[in-house]
């Protein structure tokens, strides 16, 4: 069976996974939960905000004893919408993509931040994944996203992870690919904990 991974590493930390178990039985080749990536810490941004607090009210005092009292609530407004920038940024970080190759389908699961859930499947052995441009970047040709296609349908899964992370994710999701489209029938959809019946 396949170990799940998390991409990036360090989510592993975040709130647990909303991942669906595979029904019973069912041979996992590729199981994997995407993150966006956060560089400061719930700590680090309690630490941050109250050194920005600190600044503002210091600075908004200095003008309060000078006599320029609008500056103090100026600044205290500062301190609020840096507030709020934080936590819209965050918000939008509580998104999760699942990505899983099990049994005889390649399903992937995509829970935006507000909760909303949507999911794709695809028949494995017609998917071909790889790094393109989206339409939005092509012109620019900033950075590679990871495309799944088959059938004509295309994804773009893991937009949110670094370019390092986006080829891990599909270096690993090819090998599986390939491990599975290689193997006999029998062993693609069936564990090799379980019988056949």
């Amino acid at each position: 069976m396949a170990q799940k991974k998390t991409y990036p590493p360090s989510a592993e930390t975040s709130p647990p996974s909303p991942a669906v178990p595979p029904p019973p039985g069912t041979r996992v080749w590729f199981d994997a939960v995407l993150y966006p990536h956060r560089s400061l810490s719930p700590r680090g941004f309690v630490i941050l905000m109250s050194l920005v607090a600190l600044v503002s009210f210091s600075v908004g005092a200095f003008f309060f004893l000078r006599g320029a009292w609008p500056v103090f609530g100026f600044m205290g407004l500062d301190v609020l919408l840096i507030y709020g920038a934080f936590k819209l940024n965050y918000r939008s970080g509580n998104c999760v993509e699942q990505v899983r190759l099990a049994g005889d389908e390649l399903l992937v699961r995509r829970i935006d931040h507000k909760g909303s859930e949507q999911s794709w499947s695809f028949n494995p052995y017609w998917v071909n994944v790889n790094l393109q441009y989206r339409a939005q970047d092509a012109a620019t040709f900033r950075e590679k996203h990871i495309l799944v296609t088959s059938h004509g349908r295309g994804l773009f899964i893991g937009t949110f992870l670094t370019q390092q992370e986006r080829r891990e994710v599909l270096g690993e999701l090819k090998k599986a690919l390939r491990a599975y489209k290689t193997a006999p029938v029998a062993e693609r959809l069936v564990s090799s904990g379980a019988g056949l019946s």
